[in-house]
């Protein structure tokens, strides 16, 4: 009979029992063998800080799933610095039809690869209609079969990460219970998007959670639509809110800086940051891949509401 010691007499340490029945923890979720890559689609103009941001999303995702390929495309790249969408696809494609040389090569049994090659899942908060064309043409262009996602919202976690940053900025309690930045805390917020009418109507569901969680009427606006700003901020004062705040419902690579400065001038009223890495973003990357390959059918659950 074997005993549990090693060498000298030393302890071996034994593996714990799997702990049975209902509340056993589940068995951690790793990226299947040979899965495609998750691509993440980056708007706006590349730099090291939307650098920096792409890479911690991809980060995060990578956490979530062990053994995740996780790739940054630009839709405004270079090919140098910043490797555009088109370009990624096609090395991902390359890299797995050398894989399956190489095991031919080497007298391996393998079938040859097919299905996609990636998940493109587009770094969008909401929907944007001339950015999401933008990224389904190159897709196109690229001549690699890969799987399309909507954008990561609307979702619970994104009115999170709204609060969060709402809090961060002292524009919203961090909870209801600690009753700091009572004096300025925001009593109206303006959801700031971009794309349109269709942008909007998403904003505004992601709102409407927001609302729950901070009790104070939040609306959604459209920067990039003449007059939706100016209309947003009048009904909220018109309501009777005197202090409002500029909650920006983007990743952050979408817009400029500048225009959000001028938004927030426009409107009258602080703003927070944008939503940028905060965890939930890249959560919300990950559940569009799994959900698309249906190897994780469940989605992220936003916090509960306090």
């Amino acid at each position: 009979m074997s005993s549990p010691t090693g060498p000298a007499g030393l302890p071996v340490r034994m593996p714990r029992p799997r702990q049975p029945g209902r509340h056993r923890r589940p068995e951690p979720l790793a990226a299947p063998e040979g899965a495609p890559a998750l691509v993440l689609a980056v708007p706006g103009t590349p730099g090291a800080a939307t650098r920096s941001l792409a890479e911690e999303v991809v980060s995060i995702a990578r956490s979530e799933l062990p053994g995740l390929d996780g790739r940054i495309g630009y839709l405004d790249g270079d090919d140098a610095e910043f490797p555009t969408l088109q370009s990624v696809l096609t090395h991902a494609a390359e890299e797995r039809t050398a894989r399956y040389e190489i095991a031919r090569a080497a007298g391996s049994d393998v079938q040859e690869p097919d299905g996609p090659v990636a998940v493109v899942v587009p770094l969008l908060a909401g929907p944007d209609s001339a950015l999401l064309r933008r990224v389904r043409q190159a897709v196109m262009e690229s001549r690699v079969a890969a799987d399309l996602t909507d954008a990561l919202g609307p979702h619970p976690l994104l009115a999170e990460a709204l609060h969060v940053r709402l809090s961060e900025a002292g524009h919203a309690r961090a909870d209801r219970a600690r009753l700091f930045t009572v004096h300025t805390a925001a009593d109206g917020i303006v959801l700031a998007t971009v794309g349109g009418d269709e942008a909007v109507q998403a904003a505004g569901i992601t709102g409407m959670l927001l609302a729950a969680r901070l009790a104070v009427p939040v609306m959604a606006a459209a920067l990039d639509q003449e007059g939706s700003l100016a209309s947003v901020t009048e009904q909220l004062r018109s309501a009777g809110s005197q202090q409002l705040a500029l909650a920006p419902y983007l990743i952050g690579p979408e817009v400029e800086p500048e225009l959000l400065e001028a938004a927030a001038q426009e409107a009258g009223c602080p703003a927070s940051e944008p939503l940028g890495a905060y965890p939930a973003v890249g959560k919300l990357a990950l559940a569009k891949y799994t959900t698309a390959l249906g190897i994780a059918p469940q989605q992220p659950q936003g916090m509960p509401v306090r």
